[in-house]
């Protein structure tokens, strides 16, 4: 009777992990750069503060 291979279904394990790991760095790369993308409807609705809208601490009145 023939032994198993543990070291063989341990390096396929690994390299299932591996490939798993890397599919799934490719889809967030691709999903954070069509939501980078200029015009994208997201980017329109967030407000932006200009430095006229802030006031520096310097600035306040002091008693």
């Amino acid at each position: 009777m023939a032994t198993p291979n543990y070291s063989y279904e341990k390096r396929q394990k690994e390299l299932a992990k591996k490939r798993k790991k890397e599919d799934k760095l490719k889809q967030k790369s691709q999903r954070k750069s069509t939501d980078s993308e200029p015009g994208s409807d997201e980017s329109a609705e967030m407000p932006t503060e200009t430095d006229s809208q802030l006031t520096p601490i310097d600035a306040a009145p002091k008693p």
